[in-house]
C-alpha cells in the first residue's frame, strides 16, 4: 500500500517547498484559507498512517511539506508525553514552534537529500517564517487532537505514536 499524498497544490513556493495556503491566526507567509482542508489538516489525517512508512516518494512540492510537517508532528508527540494539561501542552507546543530549527542546507537538517538550500537569505528568511507559522498553527490543533476533553490527558490513541519514526528520521539531534 502507498504512502498518502498531499492533494494540495500552490503556485509560489520557497525553495522546493509548496506554499500552501493555511487557515491560520498567526503570522507568516502562508496565502490566508478559505476554510477547507488545509496542509495542516491533510497532516493530521493522514500522520497515524503515514509514520509507518520507511520511505517516501515525492509526487509534488507539498509532499515536501506533508513530509516536515509529520517529522514535527513526531516531535510534538514526544514533548507531549510528558504533558499533564490541555493548558500547559499549548505552552510547550508555542514554544517548541518558535525554538531554533535547522533549515535545508544547515548541516543539522535531516532530510537535505530531499530540499532544496535557500538561494539567499531572504529566501532563507521567508522560509525560516513559513515554517514557525506552520509549527505554530500545527502545534496548537494537534493539542486540540491529542488532549481528551474530559480527563484534560493526552489519550492513548495519539500517544502510542511516540516511538514511531517516519522514514526512519527525526527533526531533532539523536538524543534529544
Amino acid at each position: 500500500m502507498p504512502a498518502y499524498h498531499s492533494s494540495l497544490s500552490a503556485p509560489l513556493s520557497v525553495g522546493n517547498m509548496a506554499l500552501l495556503p493555511l487557515n491560520s491566526s498567526f503570522k507568516g507567509p502562508a496565502p490566508s484559507g478559505d476554510g477547507s482542508a488545509d496542509i495542516v489538516d491533510e497532516t493530521l489525517y493522514y500522520f497515524k498512517a503515514n509514520v509507518f512508512f520507511k520511505s517516501y516518494e515525492i509526487k509534488s512540492e507539498a509532499d515536501r511539506v506533508l513530509i516536515y510537517l509529520t517529522l514535527y508532528v513526531s516531535e510534538c508527540l514526544k514533548k507531549l508525553q510528558r504533558i499533564q494539561s490541555k493548558e500547559q501542552a499549548k505552552k510547550e507546543m508555542k514554544t517548541l514552534a518558535m525554538a531554533n530549527f535547522h533549515l535545508p542546507g544547515d548541516a543539522g537538517f535531516p532530510l537535505n537529500a530531499m530540499y532544496q538550500k535557500p538561494a539567499n537569505k531572504q529566501e532563507a528568511d521567508n522560509m525560516r517564517a513559513y515554517l514557525t507559522q506552520l509549527r505554530q498553527e500545527l502545534g496548537q490543533r494537534l493539542v486540540e487532537k491529542v488532549f481528551d476533553p474530559q480527563t484534560d490527558k493526552p489519550t492513548k490513541w495519539w500517544m502510542c505514536f511516540v516511538k514511531r519514526k517516519f522514514m526512519d528520521k527525526s527533526l531533532s539531534a539523536p538524543g534529544q
